[in-house]
């Protein structure tokens, strides 16, 4: 009998903030594929009896390449195995958790989705931006840091009038503000970048296109992090506590 993969969201790191069908499916899983950036939701892990294996991904760093981690899941599945892939945030929302369903179905692998609480969102929200407001830019682009193929537009975004959420981007700030700037975008546009949200260690600078690089490196921030680009950052400046997190 052939088992079935399960492509499962954590959320931003809060165990609390797990839908009650993760919950449900890492509950009933015989092995779980979990990445690295899935906060407390580790303790959740500890309390099943389903094999764990950490196929977590960080610069410089990956356990497994994706290519292995495709062929065990399927491995798993085929022998009769009820499969979680657990990825921090949405799998869907630059998690590579398209790539694996294309796997899983050229395999004839059955396969579900279970959506998570994207960090895109729930991050900036928690420091008190929400990334849309109607008094501001009527559009939401969310970009990865990591692009390495030219694919970008930046002349296109920069003229764009939207909030720029970007995640896995603080490697390359330096880069994507001085593009921004180069292609026309106002360097006062306020930038905020979240280190560690939800965690206790959560950070939150705020500067404008034109210094948030140095204010970054004066910080010492250091991944995992959130950058927002937008006047929806004006928001927080007025919350008399604009961060709530345990």
């Amino acid at each position: 009998m052939v088992g079935k993969v399960f492509i499962v969201g954590a959320g931003p790191g809060k165990k609390d903030l797990l839908t009650i069908r993760a919950n449900s499916v890492i509950e009933e899983a015989d092995v779980i594929l979990y990445d690295d950036l899935i906060g407390d939701v580790v303790e959740v892990l500890k309390k099943t009896k389903a094999k764990l294996i950490n196929v977590g991904k960080r610069k410089g760093t990956h356990k497994f390449e994706q290519e292995e981690i495709n062929k065990m899941l399927v491995e798993f599945a085929k022998s009769g195995k009820k499969v979680v892939r657990l990825k921090g945030g949405d799998p869907f929302v630059f998690g590579r958790g398209g790539e694996e369903i294309e796997f899983l179905a050229k395999e004839g692998i059955d396969f579900e989705y279970v959506p998570g609480v994207s960090s895109a969102i729930a991050v900036p929200g928690v420091a008190g931006i929400p990334i849309t407001h109607r008094n501001y830019d009527p559009a939401v682009v969310f970009i990865t840091g990591h692009e390495s193929r030219g694919r970008l537009n930046w002349e296109a975004l920069a003229k764009f009038n939207a909030t720029i959420v970007i995640l896995m981007g603080l490697s390359n700030i330096e880069k994507i503000c001085s593009n921004l700037i180069e292609h026309g975008k106002d360097p006062k546009t306020p930038v905020a970048v979240v280190e560690k949200g939800f965690s206790s260690e959560q950070r939150v600078i705020e500067g404008e296109l034109r210094d948030i690089v140095e204010k970054v490196r004066e910080a010492k921030i250091s991944p995992p992090a959130v950058i927002v680009i937008g006047n929806v950052v004006k928001i927080r400046r007025g919350l008399s506590k604009p961060e709530k997190r345990d």
